[in-house]
């Protein structure tokens, strides 16, 4: 579960911003947010869903990709990290952009962070909160007159500590050496790795049109299929059935494995089957026959589906592309629905869709905004700043009007 996401230095974030799951003090639909127990004994509000808003261009999409080039950084071993500074400003372009999380996992709270460059890892921090109070497990600080790292550990962190350090380079993390490099007696560090590489999922307004999560998700068992099928039936598309058919390929004896699935999945043959007037199954090629909203729909179902069978985070940007905003509103309140979240998924997307902008579907405290500043550098606000009136005002009305900020400036 996420709790927090600071981001310094990234893209169009300049300057430290910081963003939010912890339910505030409002008591307005109590189904958008839920309890989570700590080991420590005591519990944490958290929220189901977060969606934020802003002009294009403002930076809602720059708040993704940092969670996503942290994400990348910890899981991916390569030379060249994905970090990218602010570079509107001499001083910046040249320093660290930093990362930094709290989250919860198996009940125990966890504030991990690092700086880097493209090339190098500067500093790196993990601290864990088992038992309510803070225990420092590891420390790594760059010293640029020696050109080495200075080292704290913990006790708290059992392991082959000095090994680990001495196999960690400088464009590497210390979590991601620890747990790729040394599989062994590192559980504790691997839940933290896992969390990065399983639980937070990232959908990008692009990479949602094919489908082929959706169709190897309708492959694998029959109930996924029939899950989808529901989705389906439920947002009135009159689709009643999915037929994939596969492709017979040679592939040569020295291809990878991988890459034949990838191909092999490519190149199957997806229909669905609407009924004619004599309730006859008449079947149309989703990729040249459907709309693109209904191959939007479909590519996203077991997306859904899986994410919230699992209790993972996902990271969409633009949920609205080619899709109805009843549709939105209805894969946005599957999040809010304890039968449908039993393991309390979480949702954080970006939208310019202000008719789910309202206090029937959203808390005032699951709203945010970007906005450019002078420097042209991206601040990131919740809604509940503005302190809105409970269940009174109209968020969209007051938001087109102005009232909230980030919102295009036409000349």
């Amino acid at each position: 579960m996420l709790i927090e996401m600071n981001v310094t230095n990234f893209r169009s974030f300049k300057e430290k911003q910081t963003f939010s799951m912890v339910k505030g003090t409002g008591k307005e639909l109590p189904n958008n947010a839920f309890t989570a127990q700590m080991s420590s004994g005591k519990s944490i509000d958290l929220l189901h869903s977060a969606a934020i808003y802003g002009a294009n261009a403002s930076g809602k999409s720059n708040f993704l990709y940092a969670l996503y080039a942290m994400e990348r950084i910890v899981t991916q071993r390569k030379e060249n990290l994905p970090v990218v500074p602010f570079r509107l400003h001499t001083e910046y372009k040249d320093k660290p952009t930093e990362f930094e999380v709290t989250v919860l996992i198996d009940g125990v709270r966890y504030q991990y962070g690092f700086s880097a460059t493209e090339k190098q890892i500067y500093d790196e921090w993990l601290f864990a909160y088992p038992k309510g109070k803070v225990q420092t497990w590891f420390e790594r600080e760059w010293n640029e007159e020696s050109k080495e790292y200075k080292w704290t550990f913990s006790n708290h962190l059992t392991g082959e500590k000095q090994l680990w350090k001495k196999a960690t380079k400088n464009n590497t993390l210390f979590l991601s050496t620890a747990v790729q490099v040394f599989e062994k007696n590192n559980e504790k560090l691997k839940l933290l790795f896992d969390w990065f590489k399983e639980t937070l999922q990232f959908a990008g307004s692009g990479n949602l049109g094919d489908g082929l999560f959706t169709i190897s998700m309708c492959e694998k068992n029959k109930e996924n299929k029939k899950d989808i099928l529901k989705y389906l039936k439920i947002a009135d598309f009159n689709i009643c059935d999915i037929d994939i058919k596969k492709e017979n390929i040679d592939f040569p004896i020295d291809m990878p494995q991988e890459l034949q699935e990838f191909i092999s999945l490519r190149a199957k043959k997806v229909l669905f089957a609407h009924h004619n007037n004599n309730q006859e199954q008449v079947f149309f090629d989703w990729e040249e026959d459907e709309s693109t909203g209904t191959k939007r729909f479909f590519s996203i179902s077991g997306v859904w589906l899986d994410i919230l069978k699992n209790g993972h985070i996902v990271l969409v940007d633009e949920l609205n592309n080619s899709m109805h905003p009843e549709l939105v509103k209805f894969l946005v309140k599957l999040f809010h629905n304890k039968e449908t979240n039993p393991k309390n998924a979480q949702l954080i997307f970006t939208t310019h869709d202000t008719t789910i902008l309202n206090q029937d579907v959203f808390r005032r405290d699951q709203i945010w905004f970007c906005e450019k500043n002078q420097d042209n550098a991206t601040t990131l606000y919740p809604l509940s700043d503005f302190k809105p009136r409970k269940g009174v005002e109209n968020l969209a009305a007051a938001y087109l009007s102005g009232r909230y900020g980030a919102l295009p400036f036409i000349r």
